[in-house]
């Protein structure tokens, strides 16, 4: 079994090389007038409990300040912008064209200079809205090459493929992104229904109206299917997904206490897991009836049938609770 190694510098009111951790200290700081409280990394000396200067540690506390800084001011970060360049495969001084700044805005960004609010919005803007991209690029035309112009118009085309489902689908979709390292189309899917039929039993209404299709691999949303259909078994990574992390603040609490919920438990398991799961439940096994093992179909889980199936569910076993939940997979896993 290896063991951490042990951290130790030379500590200058000891005098003498010592053991040290690294802990959180809270500092004030005055920017623009105006006071913030961040919390920063310091080393303490193990033997006489002063802080120590640590090779390092002063780069670490200038990023931890300047990331602070940014989410308290609501401005975006230099890995927002590098996630936009790559979005829209488009270089640093087209995109400052694109959008409407000077030449050399985004390349001082991307060298550590903090936007102003009203630009890192347009930059937000960007980030969230094909739609508002595609009007940039248009508006700007005549500013950037022709070659960088197609390249990013047809990225904002392929990008509004994205928002063919509804908004609180979205959304929904991009909470399970955030929360979750690794999903899979299969298992998004899955994390959907399950997401569906727990705040239908608990609310007694869809958290979205999308349909879902009784398929040969349990229910889908082929609206979500068409979106994802190229990872196939595999995990969902693509940069263009970024955007849907703009999107997921809007939930309710309701909404949001469901999918934590769902995610916390359904999202333990992979996605073939979750597929046996449904394949054992009652909307889906009703939906498929008459069909023969591997045959397709295209017949509807309705949003009834999934809110009284969960709300049986919920009477049984409390899926109000994690517990409940929990147990609830237990025994559908146990058929």
């Amino acid at each position: 079994m290896m063991t951490e190694k042990k951290r130790r510098d030379f500590c200058v009111e000891c005098r003498k090389e010592t053991e040290y951790f690294l802990q959180k200290k809270d500092i004030t700081k005055s920017i623009r007038n105006k006071e913030y409280i961040f919390e920063i990394t310091v080393a303490v000396c193990s033997e006489c409990g002063e802080e120590m200067g640590i090779p390092g540690l002063i780069d670490k506390n200038v990023q931890e300040i300047d990331s602070q800084y940014r989410f308290a001011e609501g401005v975006v970060s230099i890995g927002d912008i590098e996630k936009l360049m790559e979005i829209y495969k488009i270089g640093k001084a087209p995109l400052s064209l694109a959008l409407g700044f000077g030449e050399i805005t985004i390349p001082r960004y991307l060298e550590g200079q903090i936007p102003s609010r009203e630009y890192s919005d347009v930059i937000r803007a960007a980030l969230s809205s094909p739609a508002f991209m595609r009007d940039k690029l248009t508006e700007n035309r005549d500013k950037i090459t022709d070659a960088a112009f197609k390249k990013a118009l047809a990225a904002a085309h392929s990008l509004e493929s994205i928002f063919t489902v509804s908004d609180k689908m979205i959304r929904v979709i991009a909470c399970t992104f955030k929360k979750l390292e690794e999903v899979t189309p299969l298992m998004l899917q899955k994390l959907l229904y399950f997401i569906q039929g727990t705040y239908s039993a608990l609310y007694g209404k869809p958290i979205f109206h999308e349909d879902c299709r009784a398929w040969v691999h349990g229910p889908v949303y082929p609206e979500v299917y068409d979106l994802f259909r190229d990872f196939k078994y595999n995990p969902i990574d693509d940069a263009r997904f970024a955007l849907l992390e703009w999107t997921e603040d809007v939930l309710t609490e309701d909404e949001k206490k469901v999918i934590n919920l769902v995610l916390n438990t359904f999202g333990m398991y992979g996605g073939k897991v979750l597929e046996k799961i449904t394949h054992n439940e009652e909307p889906w096994r009703s939906a498929r009836r008459g069909y023969e093992d591997g045959i397709p179909s295209n017949e509807i889980l309705t949003k009834d049938s999934i809110r009284k199936y969960y709300g049986a569910v919920h009477k049984r076993y409390g899926i109000d609770k994690e517990a409940g939940l929990q147990n609830y997979i237990c025994d559908m896993l146990r058929m």
